[in-house]
């Protein structure tokens, strides 16, 4: 049976907010030592040093993470430039999570990637039963990626986790996996405690405005041309910004949205899913969205509605809290856009918007909490595996 604990801190030196963060985290366990840790930090940190720490205090733990533009503990959100929160793991049986991960994932080689290393984690233990999937944010092909995960675990587990990010500049990531510190990979994490099950929910808050922009020349994930004009050039055309002007900047101001079956409007709340877009070509004329985008795709420019933020927000927690009283809340994983954080939210907007997450499903019990500010987060909807953009994705660990 799989045990959980957490804790954050915004404490400078690496060492010692990794030592500070496993005191807080297991004070009254005897020891600092876990079997799992996963941990997110902001990337003015020392990786190494985050790292050697972790296995020096904690010898027996698997050490897993990446980077993040904020993270999100039980003591609330930290997006300074050196911020740390962990999740330990304590295990009392055998084979009740294993990790797999790779380098070097792209979007073209997305599917394949990822599909290895779920094949790894199935050798490892075919008894997994909902996966944590935290990758490269920059040009990875998301969806390729899951469906390369439920290639061999099937549709029916969940995932859940997102893509890394740094300080919402899009210029690069971090993975972390033991003492490796990877810029472009990938890791996954297979729970296999079968008391255990995840229960999901994901929020966004924004509207479609104004005519939709047809995608006329693509491969892959790779959208070259926008109603037959090169894509970049006249996507910033629409918001009186030059081309040269660098996809981070762009993060804050404007998102794509794609409409979603049906079938899916209520659950979600909106008839579109987001998409960010983290890279453009050298010549600043195409750009990479974080999903494959096929001909004939429609894309609108979306703006954030804060009151449908928040009224959005509310709703999704009255019904994870309806969810989990089914079972014990044993933790919860977290994932948001980076764009709703600072680059949203004033300070106590930001401290507002977490709390409205955090009271009303734990209340004031002391439940692990683990978030972060991502470029991405995979969360299901209507049963089946999405990636998501500028959403707010909560992942519940309920013990049945």
């Amino acid at each position: 049976m799989l045990s959980f604990y957490s804790s954050s801190t915004g404490v400078v030196n690496s060492r010692k907010a990794m030592a500070e963060c496993l005191e807080n985290a297991l004070v009254g366990q005897g020891s600092l030592d876990c079997d799992l840790l996963v941990i997110y930090a902001t990337i003015g940190h020392d990786f190494s040093q985050l790292l050697e720490e972790a296995q020096l205090l904690a010898p027996s733990a698997t050490v897993v993470g990446c980077t993040s533009a904020g993270v999100v503990g039980g003591e609330g959100p930290n997006e300074s430039m050196r911020a740390l929160a962990i999740m330990a793991i304590k295990s009392d049986g055998e084979n009740e999570f294993a990790v797999s991960y790779c380098d070097n994932i792209r979007g073209y080689n997305s599917y394949e990637k990822a599909e290895q290393m779920a094949k790894e984690l199935y050798a490892k233990n075919s008894n997994t039963n909902m996966v944590l999937f935290l990758a490269s944010g920059i040009d990875i092909a998301a969806d390729k990626a899951m469906k390369g995960v439920e290639a061999v675990f099937g549709s029916s587990v969940g995932i859940f986790g997102g893509t890394s990010s740094d300080n919402a500049k899009a210029l690069t990531s971090f993975q972390f996996v033991d003492g490796n510190v990877l810029e472009r990979g990938a890791v996954l994490v297979g729970f296999a405690d079968p008391s255990l099950e995840v229960m999901m929910g994901v929020n966004h808050g924004s509207v479609p405005i104004g005519m939709p922009m047809t995608v006329t020349r693509s491969e892959a994930n790779r959208v070259y041309e926008l109603d037959g004009q090169p894509a970049w050039p006249y996507l910033m055309g629409k918001l009186d910004l030059p081309k040269e002007t660098h996809p981070g900047s762009v993060i804050p101001i404007a998102g794509l949205g794609e409409i979603l079956p049906d079938s899916l409007h209520d659950e979600y709340g909106n008839k579109h899913i987001l998409r960010i877009i983290a890279k453009v070509d050298e010549n600043h004329e195409s750009f990479y969205m974080p999903v494959d985008c096929p001909e004939g795709t429609q894309l609108w420019m979306t703006r954030r509605d804060e009151d449908r933020i928040f009224s959005g927000l509310d709703d999704l927690m009255n019904t994870m809290k309806q969810r989990t009283a089914k079972g014990d809340l044993v933790a919860v994983f977290h994932t948001d856009c980076v764009a709703r954080g600072r680059l949203l939210f004033n300070k106590i907007l930001k401290e507002e918007i977490v709390s409205r997450t955090q009271i009303p499903l734990v209340g004031e019990q002391n439940i692990p909490w683990l978030g972060m500010y991502g470029f991405g987060e995979f969360c299901m909807l209507g049963g089946r595996n999405f990636f998501h953009n500028y959403s707010t994705c909560i992942y519940a660990i309920v013990r049945k």
